[in-house]
């Protein structure tokens, strides 16, 4: 019964003590999240050609 009441109980904690952003706040969030997470991921791409193209350099060089 200790799972029941801890469920409960957090249940009774989320709908009265957490205060919730707005909801327009919480889309701008998201979209600023997922424009840097696209940046990121382009850069990581960018970083990966060059190291990917100067190693193939490299190893051409002893071929």
């Amino acid at each position: 019964m200790e799972l029941v009441n801890y469920i409960k109980d957090s249940f009774e904690e989320l709908k009265n003590n957490v205060t919730w952003e707005k909801k327009e706040q919480a889309q701008k969030d998201t979209v600023l999240v997922a424009v840097f997470t696209i940046i990121f991921a382009l850069a990581v791409f960018v970083v990966d050609k060059f190291f990917q193209t100067a190693l193939e350099q490299f190893f051409n060089i002893f071929n």
